[in-house]
């Protein structure tokens, strides 16, 4: 069965960002996935280039609007292949093909009465491509999606019957629960469309940078308006409209998008398709936004992530298996170079890399590197029975889009590896004369590194590569089926010394983020250095009422994972439920003995994020030479008592 794999194509009026980023290595680690298992698969990436905002931009470049689409969609083809994507084409939405393929749909949409013409007044959005109702105007005047002034237009367009399909898309929803993914995103387009669809101008007149019309419709003022044209590179791309040569591949086995495009692909799309009389996607794959620090990024601010900057610092596998490990898809994630380097060192570091070459050494003393697999299933039954249950459950993870899932479950094999070592300890079998059960258990990691190395390579190209190099074998789909799917072990071979895959981390390798907030960082408590002397800043006594302290009961708590010094707490400030609060005491304090406890409590700050956590206070305490205090009240007091 065919698998086809597609990313948004990416807007060319700026440089990728690690939202492009992200987008890109989860559609090309499917890709790599499917490929492995043997499936014929076509992956397709690319960029959108016409539109009134992108003319305006060459403009302001002082450029030809051309060139300035070819130079930005150049930075993004060659940051795909400096990261090596497995991508099978590159689209513009400037291909002369891609031109005849929209021009060929828009003639099928009209002669099926689908699009006619008609004169169109109302608020557009520059920015968005996106006409608004002055009821969905926010104060009357400015975008609902990213806030900016709009423009009331009046002019001849061609519509889209979208209205003819409202139904028709409910019962799609309805009778494929799984269509939208993850399902929690559905509701919000179920309700948009049963909030009642108007037609859709798919045409304009006051610009000229888009797709001309068919020469059939004989109207050459008008130019096709963005997402008619920027959509349906889905299936130009496989050849629609000339020939057709990949049409095989359609429908799209999964479609990623960003959850702010995830509208035009859950409704307008399918309604395209609906139109054209083609089948629809059977996956629509929406994930969330990135920040940094908990902070949204922007340009002004200064803390634009860029994908390269990253990859330069810490490597592009690193970067890959991090933004697919520390999100779940679909939700918000965060940018922390704490927490990149926390996952470099403990997981891949210590977890892989570190019993790497704990066989490595180990084979090279015991039996001059020659690994055996022959009394594996003898001495390690039990071991062998877990690593197959967890390789088992993995496909299930990566077809419902888990990619962090995926690759918690797979870290357990490391943990099986690194607990036989421990309690087989190879060394004291060969000083007792048992060097089958040894060198057993050397194969039998040896054996789970070449598994998980597998399993692990569409996230990891490059680096599973080195180790199956080591391991004497080759990822691809043979070794597949025989140690994955067959369940085989290594034949007799040599294992090769590697240099450590992955050196510890032990300070940032790039610049931090300007902090909006001073207490967003992963210490909620922080003491100036008694060193610095304090400059005049007295305030006056209504300053000092600005700020809400209230007394709070603890009454949950635990460690934060990867932290050496957050706890999560949940305190009791007498409203409705508690508030969470994520503090840098786990040095000083245990949860246990903060249960029950009363502390006071900062209760007005703004909401930061830390480590990817939502915190909604901050604790008082006092710290000097010898340790952190909190700050307590002297007798019990209620919940949310004002501290004044």
């Amino acid at each position: 069965m065919s698998k086809y794999i597609t990313t948004p194509i990416y807007y060319v009026n700026g440089e990728a960002h690690i939202g492009h980023a992200y987008t890109t290595f989860i559609a090309d680690s499917m890709a790599r996935y499917e490929k492995l298992k043997g499936e014929d698969t076509y992956f397709l990436t690319g960029t959108d280039e016409h539109g009134q905002k992108i003319e305006e931009s060459a403009q302001k470049n002082n450029k030809p609007t051309q060139q300035f689409a070819d130079e930005i969609s150049a930075g993004f083809k060659n940051l795909w292949d400096d990261f090596e994507i497995s991508y099978d084409k590159f689209i513009r939405t400037t291909d002369e093909e891609h031109k005849i393929g929209v021009q060929k749909a828009f003639e099928v949409m009209y002669n099926k009465g689908d699009i006619y013409k008609d004169f169109y007044e109302g608020h557009y959005c520059v920015s968005c491509e996106t006409f608004f109702t002055e009821t969905q105007l926010v104060d009357g005047e400015f975008c609902p999606d990213c806030g900016r002034s709009t423009n009331i237009i009046k002019e001849e367009s061609y519509f889209f019957r979208l209205s003819k399909y409202e139904d028709a898309l409910l019962k799609h929803y309805a009778d494929n629960p799984d269509f939208i993914m993850p399902r929690s995103r559905a509701n919000e387009v179920i309700n948009f469309v049963k909030g009642g669809l108007r037609d859709l101008s798919v045409t304009r007149t006051s610009f000229t940078w888009g797709v001309k019309m068919p020469e059939s419709i004989k109207d050459d003022k008008h130019v096709m308006y963005v997402w008619l044209d920027a959509l349906l590179n889905y299936i130009t791309a496989l050849g629609y409209g000339k020939d057709e040569a990949n049409m095989r591949y359609w429908p799209a086995s999964v479609q990623f998008v960003g959850k702010d495009i995830l509208r035009f692909h859950a409704i307008y799309w399918p309604a395209f398709l609906m139109s054209l009389d083609l089948p629809l996607p059977q996956h629509i794959g929406a994930h969330g936004w990135w920040t940094r620090d908990g902070e949204k990024m922007s340009k002004s601010k200064g803390n634009v992530v860029s994908p390269r900057e990253v990859a330069d610092a810490y490597g592009v596998e690193n970067l890959r298996y991090f933004m697919l490990r520390e999100v779940p898809f679909g939700q918000d994630g965060d940018f922390s170079q704490r927490a990149f380097i926390d996952r470099i060192n403990s997981e891949l570091s210590n977890d892989l890399g570190n019993l790497l070459n704990r066989i490595i050494g180990m084979s090279g003393k015991y039996s001059d590197f020659e690994i055996d697999s022959a009394d594996v299933l003898k001495y390690h039954t039990k071991e062998c029975d877990a690593m197959n249950t967890v390789l088992d459950s993995l496909d299930a993870y990566m077809e419902n889009l888990q990619t962090h899932r995926y690759l918690e479950e797979l870290w357990k094999l490391f943990s099986i590896g690194n607990k036989a070592i421990e309690e087989h300890a190879p060394w004291v079998k060969m000083k007792e004369d048992k060097k089958d059960q040894a060198l057993a258990t050397v194969a039998l990691v040896a054996n789970i590194l070449a598994k998980a190395s597998i399993m692990l390579s569409p996230v990891m190209p490059k680096t599973t590569n080195t180790i199956a190099d080591a391991l004497s074998f080759t990822i691809d789909h043979e070794s597949y089926k025989e140690l994955i799917k067959y369940k085989k072990l290594l034949k007799l071979f040599n294992i090769k010394p590697v240099p450590p895959l992955f050196p510890r981390v032990e300070e940032p390798l790039m610049a931090e983020a300007p902090l909006a907030h001073p207490n967003v960082s992963e210490e909620s408590v922080k003491v100036e250095d008694e060193s610095k002397k304090e400059e005049d800043n007295l305030i006056e006594i209504g300053q000092f009422f600005e700020t809400s302290l209230k007394v709070g009961v603890v009454v949950e708590a635990e460690e934060v994972p990867k932290s050496k010094k957050l706890l999560k707490l949940q305190v009791d400030l007498g409203e409705e439920k508690p508030r969470q609060v994520v503090a840098g005491i786990r040095e000083f304090y245990t949860p246990e003995s903060l249960l029950n406890t009363q502390v006071c409590v900062v209760a007005n700050l703004k909401p930061a994020k830390l480590m990817g956590m939502i915190s909604e206070g901050m604790l008082l305490a006092a710290k000097d030479e010898d340790g952190l205090c909190l700050v307590r009240p002297e007798k019990p007091k209620k919940a949310g008592t004002p501290i004044g």
